[in-house]
């Protein structure tokens, strides 16, 4: 893999059709000023944005599911943390999740997933929250990054 750029679609090329409004890679003022808004959080004495996540406070490694496929089949560590998922059942949560986010106010974070520029993947998050897409922001690489 050399060089991977960002693909240009839209969220319709994921079969995300009709979303009420998409944000599309927002810069940290205005996901905090939409989460702020949305009460997602709150802004701290000290400044930063405070979002609570209860009740889900912590890693779940038990909930980390992995399709087995051929390219995935000898190369994972199966077990209680990578727990194998039939593409079919896949197919059928990601339908669900397309119909879900219908109609859903979104949010959109495009980046990387990786340092150097010959092995990085790219990746999308989509997202119902403005935090979340926080998080996207400064977990990921952003394509404005050297």
């Amino acid at each position: 893999v050399v060089n991977q750029v960002l693909p240009v679609c839209g969220l319709d090329a994921h079969g995300i059709k009709n979303p009420s409004s998409i944000h599309w890679n927002q810069n940290v003022a205005l996901l905090v000023e939409d989460a702020v808004r949305r009460r997602e959080g709150v802004i701290a004495k000290s400044g930063p944005l405070v979002c609570m996540t209860t009740p889900h406070t912590g890693r779940s490694p038990q909930d980390k599911f992995i399709v087995r496929e051929a390219s995935s089949a000898d190369n994972v560590s199966w077990g209680e943390v990578n727990q194998p998922l039939e593409p079919e059942y896949f197919d059928t949560l990601y339908q669900d999740l397309t119909r879900h986010l219908d109609g859903r106010e979104l949010w959109v974070r495009d980046g990387y997933a990786g340092a150097d520029p010959e092995y990085r993947l790219p990746i999308r998050v989509v997202t119902e929250t403005a935090w979340h897409s926080l998080f996207a922001h400064h977990m990921f690489i952003r394509e404005e990054d050297p």
